[in-house]
Order: structure tokens, then sequence, then C-alpha cells
């Protein structure tokens, strides 16, 4: 499918599947998103680490690809600091897929995630990201990469200035650069994917609109993503998908309760409107499958990890 052939498929469909429309158009929506049906749906899987004296979530995040504010869901009992030795720590390295079109780049803000979905066969790819905080977010909607560059120059914004009146005009390529040494710019004047010299505000809402990856991880996507490549970001805290005929249902804390996993105040405690949606999901000889208390459990925790939900075919 071409670019310009892509944008008119999905003008209709993709606002209501990037925009924050909540829950209760969601999985309606599933059947206007191209994509939004694969053969398997799940990709990764969770893992478990052990933890050392000197560990912190932090590091063990970076280790396993995985954002701050995404093991912090998964572990909401681990002090994030001090977890101990010998702890055990949920690694929530496996991913339903967005429903969204399964092309170039797809930005979840919930989930603090990027996937980049090569042409052809080949299979999908996906990293943690930082993301704008409240007031400085990330906009939703379509765009495009329109240029790269290596080593890149950072311009503070005005609100950034005002910010911080100190900042200087301009910073040059090094370790004082904000940007890292990748920066991949979207159509959208003054945003971009890129590095940072801070990889530990990554899986947080710490930027100014921008998309922040490990260094590591945006070295990765910098060598295979080309000018031209769509882009587009959604507002999803919960996705549905199939693996080996088996529903799965993964819901993620939404932007407000991110800021609040990291500041450490938990979750709001509010019944998640899951059970409409997931009849909506499914066709009517399906839903005699599902276990509700297992839909109900996921939306209460909202732990970022995809469980399953229906009883297993006899």
């Amino acid at each position: 499918m071409t670019d310009a052939s892509w944008r008119l498929h999905t003008s209709a469909g993709a606002r209501a599947c990037t925009g924050g429309a909540g829950f209760a158009i969601f999985l309606f929506v599933l059947a206007l998103c191209p994509g939004a049906a694969r053969a398997d749906d799940l990709i990764g899987a969770v893992a478990a680490y052990t933890t050392k004296a000197r560990d912190t979530l932090l590091d063990i995040a970076r280790q396993h690809d995985i954002g701050f504010v995404a093991i912090r869901a998964a572990n909401p009992s681990v002090d994030p600091w001090v977890p101990g030795s010998g702890r055990r720590i949920v690694i929530p390295g496996a991913h339903l897929l967005p429903n969204a079109p399964h092309l170039g780049i797809v930005i979840n803000l919930p989930e603090l995630r990027l996937y980049y979905f090569p042409e052809g066969q080949g299979a999908p790819m996906s990293f943690p990201v930082g993301i704008g905080d409240e007031g400085k977010g990330t906009p939703l909607g379509l765009t495009e990469v329109v240029r790269k560059k290596v080593h890149p120059t950072w311009i503070p914004t005005p609100s950034e200035r005002q910010e911080n009146p100190e900042l200087p005009a301009i910073v040059g390529p090094g370790p004082d650069n904000p940007m890292g040494e990748y920066a991949l710019y979207l159509g959208w004047t003054g945003y971009a994917i890129h590095g940072s010299n801070k990889p530990y505000s990554v899986g947080r809402r710490d930027s100014h609109g921008c998309i922040r990856m490990y260094p590591e991880d945006v070295a990765v996507l910098f060598r295979i993503v080309e000018p031209g490549t769509p882009v587009v970001v959604i507002n999803q805290p919960v996705k549905t998908g199939w693996h080996k005929h088996e529903l799965y249902l993964e819901i993620h804390p939404d932007l407000q309760d991110a800021n609040r996993i990291e500041a450490g105040d938990g979750l709001r405690l509010r019944p998640a409107l899951v059970d409409a949606l997931i009849r909506k999901a499914l066709q009517p000889d399906h839903l005699d499958r599902v276990d509700w208390s297992a839909v109900r459990t996921a939306g209460f925790q909202r732990r970022g990890v995809p469980i399953r939900v229906t009883y297993s075919e006899r």
C-alpha cells in the first residue's frame, strides 16, 4: 500500500483510532482499523528477573528494554529504588500489537511504547519511549518521518526557554545535547523521535512533546527507517488481540495514572468499562468462552501485561 492510499484508506477510521475517544468506542473502532486482526497479535514474552543487591527498577528496565512506568506498573509492590536482593521482578516483555494500521511507526502514548512494522513480511519491532508531560503532550494523529540526522543540533523551543531562561540558544552535538546521537524529524514542526543524554527518562512522561528512546534503540530504528515512513500516534490504554486462538487483553494505566505511578501514588481504583467492549470485539459464538472475572481483574489492576481472557476450547 502506498503512503497516499494508506492516508486515504484511514482518513475516516484512523481519527477514531488515534484520538482520545476513550473506552466507550475503542473496540468498536477495531473494525475500522486495518491491521487490527492478525493471525497472531502477540509479540515478545513475559519474563522474570531476580534482583541483585544494588539493582534498581530503572537499571532492570533498561537492561530488558522496558520503560520505567511499565516496569513499575507490572511490579506495584516493589520499591523502585531499593527492591532488595533476591526479589522476583516481572519483566513485561510481551505486547499485543496496537489496534491501528500495521504500517510504518505506531506510537501508543499510554503504553509509552513505539512499534515499527517493516514493509513486506518482516517481524514487528517494539521499543519503550518517553513522551510529553501534561500540558506539553505529544500530539495524536498522522504524520511521517521527513528527514534523519546523525548528531543533531538542539534548538530549545520558546516554551522550553520560558521554563528555563538560562538555556543556550543552540546546543551542538555532544554529551550535553538532550537529543542524543540520532534524530528522526517528523512532519509536525518541532517534533522528533530521538535519543537522549538522560536514558533514564525513557518510559516516562518527561519531554516537551518529542519521543525519546534509549540510545541503543534509536540507533537501531535510525538505520532501518527512511524519510516518508508514516507515523501514527494513538491513545489506546486497552488493547485486545488473538494468540493461538485465544483472546488476550492488555490494559495500561492511562496518561494521568502514568504520572501517579511515577510519583509512587499508585492507580486510581475506578472500574474499567471493558465487559461491554469485549462483547463488541467478539463474535456471539465466542462470548461463552470469555472469563469475565479475568477481564475485570485486568481492568482494575492495569499492569500492562497481556492476559488470556477466554477459556480454552474443548
